[in-house]
């Protein structure tokens, strides 16, 4: 169902709580699954994605009570999952399907998994490839690229992988398998990709060595239930940190976000543009640090967003490029090609949606050339079922002229179920 919406280029003020994390409550669900005894979740992400990692838990016979924000998990550990009758269906989430290859691989159940029309067009053998190695049975459309998929569980032996691209989705699959594999586990980053899975490991009561890109896990190691805190999702943050900057007159507080140093890419182009912002951080010793951020209306101006920074802000390059949409000068984002492969072919959407809005952006093989500042209008944009175009089409109508159509706005619920209530929140 289309939705309209018209704001009249208020002043954006207020505090807003973002929701959990997304990432790690897929992962909180997952280590509360294969760990022995009792795991308590706070601040899970309530969104499609991860309730959908839910399910799938659940059709294993896992006990998982959701009660709000609260997830409890009673789980006899990963040799008391018991055999699906029914597929495993992860809906539109790439890291339920990618990480649970891993997973599978390693049990002694035979399981099939599929998702949505999106999932089956993302590529799966990046990951099934690498698990293939270590001896894990996996069967789908074109040799494994693409679901349905079937698993086969069985003994596993660890390898020593080098990672052809920076992807915390593939490299937690292999640490995921590396679990019950016979032997270390390692997996070498040129570039470093977000680290929630070995932060979560070590939560758990496993010992996992990090140094200069190269992860090693021993095989054979048991996980014990604990207490997993679910920190504020910045990549949810992001969409208001920019609302903030380029909204007339605003000012808003940003709680509990996430700043894990793997993820904090946003904040760091932000203050290259030239944003009045200040982040004052809560425990930086917590296991997912966090931090109160404050932003303001700011004048921007351009900037180039390159190389090691992007595995650190992957997500958020939809509503970057809206930042620059405002900011004075040439933005340039280059060596950004996954974007091609996340829920749609986000390099492709984002443009062709804002120059609908009157942006002078441009396309280019891994990235986008953006001058600005541009004043935007309204249009009709479609969110291509992603629900990072929908936001940054809903934050580019707070500075509109105009109306701004989105042809589905209920796919933003997958990972911020309350994002329009926190935007009429703070509308001035």
């Amino acid at each position: 169902m289309s939705t309209t919406l018209q704001y009249s280029q208020p002043s954006l003020r207020g505090d807003i709580t973002v929701p959990g994390d997304k990432s790690v409550s897929h992962r909180s669900v997952m280590f509360g699954s294969i760990a022995e005894g009792k795991t308590t979740v706070s601040g899970f992400l309530l969104g499609e994605d991860c309730l959908r990692t839910i399910d799938c838990f659940q059709k294993l016979r896992v006990d998982i009570e959701v009660n709000g924000t609260d997830v409890t998990i009673n789980s006899p550990g990963i040799d008391g999952w018991t055999e699906p009758k029914e597929v495993l269906y992860t809906g539109n989430s790439g890291t339920t399907t990618r990480l649970m290859l891993g997973l599978l691989s390693g049990t002694k159940l035979h399981t099939i998994m599929t998702g949505d029309a999106s999932i089956g067009k993302r590529p799966m053998r990046r990951v099934a490839d690498p698990l293939r190695l270590m001896g894990a049975q996996i069967a789908g459309r074109d040799n494994g690229q693409y679901t349905p998929l079937a698993i086969q569980g069985g003994p596993l032996k660890a390898i020593d992988y080098k990672m052809p691209v920076a992807s915390a989705q593939v490299k937690s699959a292999i640490l995921l398998a590396g679990i019950r594999a016979e032997g270390t586990t390692v997996v070498r980053e040129e570039e470093i990709s977000r680290d929630h899975t070995e932060r979560m490991l070590r939560q758990f009561g496993a010992t996992v060595t990090v140094e200069d890109g190269v992860v090693s896990l021993q095989g054979g190691q048991t996980l014990t239930g604990t207490h997993v805190n679910v920190p504020g999702d910045i990549s949810s943050a992001a969409f208001f940190l920019v609302a903030g900057a380029i909204a007339k007159n605003s000012r808003i507080v940003l709680k509990n976000v996430g700043i894990n140093e793997t993820r904090d890419g946003i904040l760091e182009v932000l203050q290259k543009m030239g944003a009045k912002m200040s982040v004052a951080i809560d425990d930086e010793n917590a296991a997912e640090p966090t931090a109160t951020i404050t932003i303001e209306t700011s004048d921007l101006k351009g900037t180039t967003v390159e190389g090691a920074i992007i595995p650190r802000l992957i997500d958020e390059i939809p509503i970057i490029a809206l930042l620059a949409t405002q900011a004075a000068g040439k933005t340039i984002i280059k060596d950004a090609e996954e974007l091609k492969v996340k829920e749609t072919n986000r390099i492709d959407a984002v443009v062709n949606e804002l120059k609908k809005l009157g942006a002078n952006i441009e396309a280019t093989d891994d990235g986008m050339v953006i001058e600005g500042p541009t004043p935007l209008h309204g249009g009709s944009l479609r969110t291509y079922g992603d629900h990072r175009i929908g936001m940054m089409g809903a934050i580019a109508a707070l500075i509109a002229d105009g109306e701004v159509e989105l042809d589905d706005a209920d796919c933003i619920a997958v990972s911020y179920p309350t994002f329009f209530d926190h935007i009429n929140n703070i509308l001035k």
